[in-house]
C-alpha cells in the first residue's frame, strides 16, 4: 500500500495521466507526496502565503479555476462556437498546407502516448504534441481569426489546447466551448495589461510581438481549466507559462509561413499545453508570477496596467472583439479585398483595361503586405490575382505558382502602394483605398470603412459554416465536412470531445 502513491506519481508523469486528470484520482494525492518530500529548512512562504499573493493574480486564478463550473451567457455560448468551428476548418485546410504537414510529421517521428489526435490525419500522440501541430495547422496560412487588440491570432492557441487536454482528460464539448471563451478572454485581457500593442508606430519599439507572446498564456489559461486545477495550480501554471513566454518581431521575415505558424500558434499551443499538465503532475513553481520584484509585468510589459488583467471578466467576453476573416489572408489585406470585391462588380474592372491601381493602406500595414513572398500576404499579388480571376478562393489564394502567372504578373506592374498616416489613425482600424484607373479614361475608387467579419460588422453563422465548409470539404468530403459542421454547432450538448476524431481524421 505505501507503494502507491510512488507508483501514481510515476504513472502520471510517464504515461497520459488521462484518468488523473479527469479527477478520477483526486490531485491532492500527488500534492500530498510532494509536500511530504519538501526539506524540513523549507520556508513556509513557499507553500503559498495568501497574503504574499496579489489581488490580481488571486482573481485571475480563482476565474480560470471554476471555469468549467460556471456557465456561458447565450449569445458568448454562440459566438463561441462560430470561432471553434472557424479554427477547426482552418486546421483541416492547414493540416495540406507546409506548415501543418510539417508539423504532423515532426511530433509523428517523436512517438507519445496517444491521447489527442493531430487533425486532418490519423496520428494519435501526447497532448502537448497535438497542440503543437494542430495549432500550427490552424495558423499554417492565415484563415484562423484574430483579435485587433495587439493584435493576436485568439483561437489557434485556445481551441488546440482546449482540444488536446479534453482529450486527455476526458471533457466534453461544453467544457471546450467554456475553456475556449476564457482563452480569449485572458488573452486580450493580458494584451492590454501589458500594454505591448498600444499606440501608432507600437511595433517599431515594442520589444515583444503580441501575436507570439500572447498564445502560451492562451493555451495555459484552456488547459488549466479543461484539467480543473485548483487556483493555487493554475498560478503555478501561469509562471511556467510565463517562463516560455516569447515573441520577436522578425517573424515577418519569415518567407514561407512555417516559423510564423510556429510563433503565432505551435509555440504558445505546446507551452500552454505543457505547463498545466506539469503542473497536474506535481510540478510546483512560484506562487505569484504577477507581483514581486521581478515579475510578468517587468519582463514582458511596455506599458503595464495589472490592473486590466482581471477586468470585466465574466461580464465581456473578447469571442465578441475577435475577427473571423472572410477572406483566407492576412488580415491587413481584408479591407483591400473587401474593396476590389465591390468595384469588381463594374464591368470595366477587367484585365486587360487596367492602366492604374493605386491601394491606400495604413502606414504600420506595409511592412508586412508589402510584396510579401507569401501569395496571401501579399497585396499587389491579391489585386492582380483578383482582377485576373474576377475574385479569391481558398485555392486561388494559396496557389504560389499563380505568382509567376504571367497575367496575374501583368496586372501586379499596374499596382501602386499607398501607405496613409491617415489610416493608421483611423477608427474602426485596418481601412483600406482602393483606386482604378480604367483604360477607357473611367476612375473608380472603394473604401472600406468596417472590414467584413470585425465586430462592428461579423458574419453571419451562415457565411462562417460556408466558409468552414469550403475548407473543410476538400480533405473530409463534403458529407462529413457537414457532419462537422453539424457537431460543432451542437458541441454544448456533445458528449467526450475524443468522439470528434471520427469526424476530424483523415
Amino acid at each position: 500500500m505505501s507503494d502507491a502513491p510512488d507508483h501514481t506519481r510515476r504513472w502520471l508523469i510517464n504515461a497520459s495521466g488521462a484518468a488523473i486528470l479527469s479527477n478520477a484520482v483526486p490531485v491532492t494525492a500527488t500534492y500530498a507526496q510532494t509536500a511530504a518530500a519538501a526539506p524540513p529548512n523549507a520556508r513556509p512562504e513557499s507553500h503559498g502565503d495568501p497574503s504574499t499573493i496579489s489581488p490580481v493574480t488571486t482573481a485571475l486564478a480563482d476565474y480560470v479555476a471554476k471555469t468549467l463550473d460556471r456557465e456561458l451567457p447565450a449569445a458568448a455560448l454562440a459566438r463561441t462556437k462560430l470561432h471553434v468551428l472557424d479554427t477547426i476548418a482552418a486546421m483541416v485546410s492547414g493540416s495540406r498546407l507546409k506548415p501543418g504537414d510539417f508539423a504532423a510529421r515532426y511530433v509523428d517521428g517523436l512517438g507519445g502516448k496517444p491521447q489527442a489526435m493531430v487533425i486532418g490525419t490519423g496520428i494519435v500522440t501526447s497532448a502537448v504534441n497535438a497542440a503543437l501541430a494542430n495549432a500550427m495547422a490552424a495558423h499554417a496560412d492565415e484563415t484562423d481569426d484574430t483579435n485587433p487588440v495587439g493584435p493576436f491570432h485568439a483561437g489557434c492557441g485556445a481551441v488546440s489546447a482546449a482540444l488536446a487536454s479534453a482529450e486527455l482528460a476526458g471533457r466534453t464539448g461544453s467544457d471546450v466551448l467554456r475553456a475556449v471563451a476564457l482563452g480569449y478572454d485572458i488573452g486580450a485581457r493580458l494584451i492590454v495589461s501589458l500594454g505591448v500593442g498600444a499606440g501608432a508606430g507600437a511595433s517599431a519599439t515594442r520589444r515583444h510581438s503580441p501575436s507570439c507572446l500572447t498564445t502560451t498564456f492562451v493555451a495555459t489559461a484552456a488547459a488549466a481549466a479543461m484539467l480543473r486545477l485548483d487556483p493555487r495550480q493554475v498560478r503555478h501554471a501561469l509562471s511556467y507559462a510565463a517562463q516560455q513566454a516569447s515573441g520577436i518581431g522578425f517573424w515577418e521575415r519569415d518567407r514561407e509561413h512555417i516559423e510564423k505558424a510556429f510563433d503565432f500558434g505551435g509555440m504558445g499551443a505546446r507551452n500552454g499545453v505543457m505547463a498545466a499538465t506539469m503542473v497536474a503532475s506535481g510540478f510546483t513553481a512560484v506562487e505569484d508570477p504577477f507581483s514581486g520584484d521581478q515579475n510578468v509585468f517587468t519582463a514582458l510589459a511596455d506599458n503595464p496596467a495589472p490592473d486590466k488583467l482581471v477586468a470585466e471578466l465574466g461580464t465581456r467576453f473578447d469571442v465578441f472583439s475577435t475577427t473571423i476573416k472572410k477572406w483566407c489572408v492576412g488580415s491587413p489585406l481584408q479591407s483591400v479585398m473587401d474593396s476590389v470585391a465591390v468595384l469588381l462588380e463594374d464591368p470595366a474592372v477587367r484585365a486587360g483595361n487596367i492602366k492604374r491601381i493605386a491601394v491606400d493602406i495604413p502606414t504600420e500595414s506595409l511592412r508586412i503586405v508589402d510584396n510579401s513572398t507569401i501569395p496571401d500576404l501579399c497585396l499587389q499579388h491579391i489585386v492582380a490575382l483578383m482582377i485576373v480571376d474576377g475574385g479569391a478562393t481558398f485555392a486561388s489564394v494559396h496557389d504560389v505558382p499563380r505568382m509567376s502567372d504571367p497575367k496575374v504578373l501583368a496586372i501586379r506592374k499596374l499596382v501602386e502602394v499607398v501607405p496613409s498616416r491617415e489610416l493608421q489613425m483611423a477608427v474602426p482600424a485596418r481601412q483600406a483605398i482602393v483606386r482604378i484607373e480604367t483604360a477607357d479614361g473611367r476612375s473608380l475608387s472603394h473604401r472600406t470603412y468596417v472590414v467584413r467579419g470585425t465586430a462592428r460588422n461579423p458574419m453571419d453563422a451562415k457565411e462562417v459554416e460556408a466558409k468552414a465548409l469550403d475548407l473543410a470539404a476538400p480533405v473530409l468530403g463534403t458529407a462529413r465536412a457537414n457532419e462537422l459542421i453539424a457537431a460543432v454547432n451542437n458541441l454544448d450538448r456533445f458528449g467526450p470531445v475524443s468522439g470528434l476524431r471520427r469526424l476530424l481524421q483523415a
